[in-house]
């Protein structure tokens, strides 16, 4: 196969894998995935203007994604946006509480039950982002998941609104989760702005 077939059979791949995008609840009942989107983008404009925050965790890939959306988020979104990756967090929390605890123990530390949580994971297996997602909302924080893999991956039913796209290629889901949560800030954005009535 040439590059040129496999770039445009890649980037199908990741248009699909957007296109099937679903919702579901804390009950795991599905909701209209752009609606769910919409409301969230909502939410996470009157938090921030009422003094809470938005905390973004994830391991790896989506940890980049994490510190590249919360930067952007409070930059040009004017959202109160933070990540939890600096190093010596990570590897001084790993050290103390055990790498499952790493993202559970600042959220808990830092987190008011106003906040929104964001917990990224594309095998929506790894225990310190479900664990995250669970000491958030244990805590009262609304808490949004984006995972993709087997769809009974365990991040899919931690949140108050989970985000699952079906594809088994890290690329896709990556790609597609930074997507989706662009997409968001650039709504939020463009309405703020006025671009978008």
């Amino acid at each position: 196969m040439q590059f040129r077939d496999f770039f445009q059979q890649y980037t199908t791949g990741i248009l699909f894998t957007l296109a099937g995008a679903k919702a579901t609840n804390a009950q795991n009942e599905p909701l209209d995935f752009f609606n769910a989107c919409g409301d969230f983008a909502t939410r996470c404009k009157a938090i921030t203007e009422a003094g809470a925050k938005i905390m973004i965790v994830g391991n790896g890939g989506s940890a980049a994604i994490a510190s590249h959306q919360s930067f952007d988020w409070w930059k040009n979104g004017k959202l109160r946006t933070m990540a939890f990756n600096d190093s010596s967090l990570l590897t001084g929390g790993a050290n103390d509480f055990g790498y499952p605890d790493v993202f559970s123990q600042p959220i808990q530390m830092f987190g008011k039950k106003e906040d929104i949580v964001i917990a990224i994971s594309s095998s929506g297996q790894s225990a310190n982002i479900v664990n995250a997602a669970k000491k958030a909302r244990e805590m009262g924080c609304f808490t949004m998941t984006l995972s993709a893999f087997k769809p009974d991956n365990p991040l899919r039913s931690a949140g108050d609104l989970n985000i699952y796209l079906e594809t088994m290629e890290y690329g896709h889901a990556e790609l597609g989760h930074e997507t989706i949560l662009h997409t968001i800030l650039d709504w939020h954005i463009g309405r703020r702005d006025g671009k978008i009535l």
